[in-house]
This record gives C-alpha cells, structure tokens and sequence, in this order.
C-alpha cells in the first residue's frame, strides 16, 4: 500500500534522488532557472521552497541545516548574500514552475523552475 508516501521517487534510489535534488537545487541558486521535467520540477519545488523559507531566519544553525541538504560552500555563500536580500520580504511561493512543451523523444512534458523574484512578468 502507499499510505503517507508523499515523495515520487522518480524511478531512483534515495541516495540517487536525494544527490540529484541537491544538485538540481545547486543549479537553480547559480543560473536563478532550469530546464527539466514537469515531475522533477514539481520534485524540487518541494524541496528548495522549505530551505529558501528558513534562511530568513539568517543564524548559523540554519546555515547548517542548509548545508547539511546542499553540501556547497559557494551555493550556501549565494543563497545567504544574494538570494536572502531578494526573498526576505516575500512570504511564500519563491519558485515558479512554466510548462514549455514536450520532449521530441519521449513526449514528456519539459518545463521551466524559476526563482520569482529573479523575473518579473507583466
């Protein structure tokens, strides 16, 4: 039965899917917006929303928390300069998932996760 099983696993192990998470996480710090499958994004958006709503705290067990999920001096170093100054007023929804399409090969649906206050639409 599946009762309380709230994660997909998107076809991986948990340490695969946890790395992968992390390191998708990583990726949308650097470039602000990825490209990836619809299931992956909504996968990540579970997992970044709750880390980018406690760095607003800014101490340092937070930023031990914080590296504990992303194991990245230099990703921890922009998320608590750069992206805490754009999201501390803000007090939820800090990514955005767009659908774009289908992927050519296997028709899944291929969208786009950004963090909202890195682009603004009218």
């Amino acid at each position: 039965m599946k009762h309380f099983k709230k994660k997909k696993n998107l076809s991986r192990k948990y340490s695969h899917r946890k790395n992968m998470l992390s390191n998708m996480s990583c990726s949308l710090i650097i470039h602000k917006s990825i490209y990836t499958t619809l299931s992956k994004a909504k996968e990540l958006q579970k997992f970044i929303e709750p880390i980018l709503n406690k760095i607003k705290k800014n101490n340092l067990h937070i930023k031990r928390f914080v590296f504990s999920k992303l194991k990245n001096k230099n990703i921890i170093k922009i998320l608590f300069n750069d992206v805490l100054n754009k999201i501390k007023n803000r007090n939820g929804g800090f990514t955005r998932i767009l659908k774009v399409g289908y992927r050519k090969g296997d028709s899944s649906i291929m969208s786009i996760i950004q963090l909202v206050d890195y682009y603004k639409y009218n």
